[in-house]
């Protein structure tokens, strides 16, 4: 592990130590790698879509809108291979709560999540995404063969 040093004004670190307080680091240079982490994935993110990626799709959705759920269901179904696994919340008498586990390319990830957020009646709808490295390994099993895959955050 390398060691750097960082000046900083007193009001930048007064705030830095109340969100440090806030979010419960235990020390400052905890905090410092997640963002560098934060920053350096959103940017990675930014300038392309090529790659992989995990992450979740959470959205807000009134389940009474006119064939709203079969919509939601043919996009989840169109897009079954980045879909991996939903939880579903039922929030009051109308609204529900959904999020998805993501799993594919930036580029699958990012329409897969589009078809859902902008569906009429779907409020709050937030992509969180991690870009990962995927490895593909082989096995052979008692003269079969099958392959899977590993991932593995990029920072």
């Amino acid at each position: 592990m390398e060691r750097i040093t960082i000046s900083l004004d007193e009001e930048l670190v007064s705030q830095f130590e109340e969100f440090l307080k806030q979010r419960n680091y235990k020390n400052r240079s905890e905090a410092i790698r997640d963002m560098i982490r934060d920053t350096l994935e959103a940017d990675r993110m930014a300038k392309s879509d090529a790659g992989h990626c995990i992450g979740t799709l959470t959205y807000v959705f009134n389940h009474e809108e006119r064939e709203l759920a079969r919509r939601l269901t043919h996009a989840h179904h169109h897009h079954h291979d980045v879909s991996v696994s939903t939880l579903h919340v039922h929030l009051d008498h109308e609204n529900c709560l959904e999020t998805v586990v993501v799993n594919g390319s930036i580029r699958e990830v990012k329409e897969f999540a589009n078809a859902v957020i902008t569906q009429p009646g779907v409020r709050h709808g937030k992509l969180n995404l991690i870009p990962v490295e995927v490895e593909q390994e082989h096995h052979h099993h008692g003269g079969s063969a099958h392959k899977h895959s590993h991932t593995h955050p990029q920072t």
